[in-house]
């Protein structure tokens, strides 16, 4: 691991704007807001907008992100991204049971925290 993306494992809020790409080099869009395991404190899920007339959140997975010069490399397809399930917030945090889903629609494997929550937004 370089310094640089060591400094930016450690600076989440500094992601804020950066441009995501998928594990293919396309863009998926800039990232809006990141959740972070309560019991970890590390980044799980990141929103990006999608849609050019009706723009909507979408959430994308971060581990084994990749900090580049030029944005944050995901592990995912952009078309994983895209088919993603909507998932309307309430509040700052995501439901265990959207939490579930979304593992279930990137197939990551999820293990249910001892939390009513699941992950929480982090702020600057």
């Amino acid at each position: 691991m370089t310094e640089h993306q060591e400094q930016a494992k450690w600076s989440v809020s500094d992601w804020l704007g950066k441009v995501l790409v998928d594990r293919n080099g396309e863009k998926i869009g800039k990232l809006q807001d990141v959740y972070v395991d309560v019991e970890t404190d590390e980044p799980q899920f990141g929103t990006v907008k999608e849609g050019f007339i009706a723009r909507h959140l979408t959430f994308v997975p971060l581990g084994g992100i990749q900090i580049g010069t030029d944005g944050l490399q995901v592990a995912v397809t952009k078309e994983q991204v895209r088919s993603a399930p909507d998932i309307a917030l309430h509040g700052e945090e995501l439901s265990q049971a959207d939490e579930s889903t979304l593992y279930h629609h990137f197939e990551l494997n999820y293990t249910p925290i001892d939390t009513a929550s699941g992950r929480r937004l982090a702020r600057r």
